[in-house]
């Protein structure tokens, strides 16, 4: 392996094929729900009182994405694919909770999709948190009571809350140390010297039930408690790595050649030695599982979405189109894969259970791909997976050193990842070397650089679902390239970091803010008008 830095450790597969989630958006729904998750977990109470301060992109596509739903949603407690989120107005007022939201526009100070979430629970316990979606359903709180924090959610977190007292930390460390609790991590911010403080720790695994209370005893400790996302691969084991880990495309390159292994393979041994071979194998099958699924049912039975601009367009391809252009145009294969992938949009814009793969956006390029070239192929499951986990391994490249969040690179960073996550695996399903799948995973970025997010009325609809079908194109296109042996002259590391500083030349409103390209164009004001699902 090269001798560079590995900074990956703790960030799961289940992360960039996950979560497994109720559309329609990984960050405006799915990732504000666990802002909200956590923010919760921060009091000891049945949290009474919510109001909701939006920022930014949450600020302008608030219910279109239905993020209000899924705030409310993290408050009570619901995971991200539970099927109760669209109903979660209803279950809070059944559970006696109050909600509110303001609306408070821009500041580019601050991350693109924010949220300050101010609480009351019922012992009478006040907290204020800050929360930021990154992306793909990742989140992290920045701010607690006016503090400035970093937690993540991504490791077994013990959260303490305590005086700033000389021998406060040492305490907190001796008890955990008597405990047998391994501190991977831990930090302590505070408003001023002997003043109100807060310390993370982040631990190998989540300490036993008896820590808590020994933590809450303790005289200097005002209140603890526990963080924990459901999918993250640090809760099992953070801070831990192996030798099988990698930063970048290169160093991928150099374990596939050391372990004479496919980018899938070498991905999911990473996987096995992070979580443990049986939970990996049973995530990655449940993946699987979930992804038939979104692909085929709406075609079998299509709904209308949340807006109401899309449903039926994939039976339309599957059938109609399939039977009349296949064979001029797409060919069979390709035809398929659009026909499932502007299935899996359908059934995430109509808030049903879908993977991000990477975000719920881009969420039909990589299993229509990936599924229809298998089903032609015949191949069995275990090379389905084994083409999914090449699909994470260049996923995982881009959401750590560029991004996926249309909020912050634009369409590119959403689709364009899902095209190069699939370009890559369909190149490793053809039997082309590690290197031929990383170049066609360059080439799909390239053709999509500057691709910009312009959701109309904010809805992950249009043109979302065709940019899916136009996902699924170039990443044929690409592998087909590859396989030809058609190098990418800039390496798949380079072209990462190009896209990542095209994201951030794109202005906020081609941003996912739905204030620029088609969202504005007259016929999508128009249908806007017409749409009651953000009045």
């Amino acid at each position: 392996m090269a001798s560079t830095p590995q900074t990956l450790a703790t960030t799961s597969a289940f992360e960039i094929l996950g979560p497994v989630m109720v559309g329609p958006s990984s960050s405006h729904t799915a990732g504000a729900l666990r802002c909200a998750q956590v923010a919760a977990s921060l009091l000891e109470g049945r949290i009474v009182q919510a109001h909701f301060t939006l920022w930014n992109s949450f600020a302008h596509t608030y219910r279109g994405h239905g993020t209000d739903r899924a705030l409310v949603a993290g408050i009570l407690g619901l995971d991200t694919d539970d099927e109760r989120i669209k109903d979660a107005f209803e279950l809070a007022d059944k559970h006696g909770m109050e909600y509110s939201f303001t609306i408070a526009g821009d500041d580019g100070s601050i991350h693109p999709n924010t949220v300050d979430i101010d609480m009351v629970d019922d012992r009478g316990s006040k907290a204020q948190v800050r929360g930021e979606s990154l992306g793909g359903g990742k989140m992290r709180i920045t701010r607690i009571n006016g503090v400035g924090v970093d937690i993540s959610g991504m490791y077994s977190t013990l959260f303490v809350s305590h005086r700033d007292a000389p021998g406060a930390l040492a305490s907190l460390t001796a008890l955990l140390a008597n405990a047998d609790v391994n501190i991977a991590f831990c930090r302590t911010y505070r408003t001023e010297q002997g003043g109100r403080a807060y310390t993370v720790f982040e631990t190998d695994g989540t300490p036993t039930e008896s820590v808590l209370p020994l933590v809450q005893e303790l005289g200097v400790v005002d209140h603890a408690t526990y963080i924990k996302l459901p999918g993250s691969a640090s809760t099992l084991s953070p801070g831990v790595s192996t030798k099988e880990l990698f930063d970048d495309g290169q160093q991928l390159l150099q374990a596939c050649e050391d372990m004479g292994l496919t980018i899938g393979g070498v991905m999911a041994e990473r996987e096995r030695r992070l979580l443990g071979a049986e939970h990996s194998t049973a995530s990655m099958k449940r993946v699987l599982e979930v992804m038939k699924c979104e692909t085929t049912s709406p075609i079998a039975s299509p709904r209308s979405s949340l807006g109401g601009f899309i449903g039926g367009e994939a039976k339309r391809v599957a059938e109609e189109g399939f039977a009349r252009y296949a064979a001029p145009l797409m060919g069979s294969v390709q035809t398929q894969a659009v026909a499932r992938a502007m299935a899996v949009l359908e059934r995430s814009a109509a808030m049903g259970v879908i993977v991000a793969a990477p975000t719920a956006g881009s969420a039909g390029v990589v299993p229509g791909c990936i599924l229809a070239l298998a089903e032609n192929l015949g191949l069995g499951d275990e090379e389905i997976l084994e083409a999914l986990y090449c699909a994470a391994a260049v996923g995982l490249i881009l959401t750590t050193s560029a991004c996926v969040a249309g909020a912050e690179g634009g369409c590119q960073a959403e689709v364009g990842s899902a095209a190069a996550m699939a370009a890559a695996a369909l190149v490793q399903m053809l039997k082309g070397t590690p290197k031929q799948a990383l170049d066609a995973a360059s080439i799909a970025l390239s053709n999509l650089l500057g691709l910009v997010c312009d959701p109309v009325g904010g809805l992950v609809e249009v043109p979302c679902q065709n940019r899916n079908a136009i996902g699924v194109a170039c990443a044929f296109s690409s592998a087909q390239l590859a396989l030809s042996n058609i190098e990418s002259l800039v390496p798949f590391d380079e072209m990462a970091k190009v896209m990542l500083a095209v994201g951030h030349a794109m202005p906020s409103s081609l941003r996912e803010t739905a204030k620029g390209g088609v969202a504005i164009a007259p016929s999508a004001l128009s249908a806007c008008a017409r749409c009651g699902a953000c009045a």
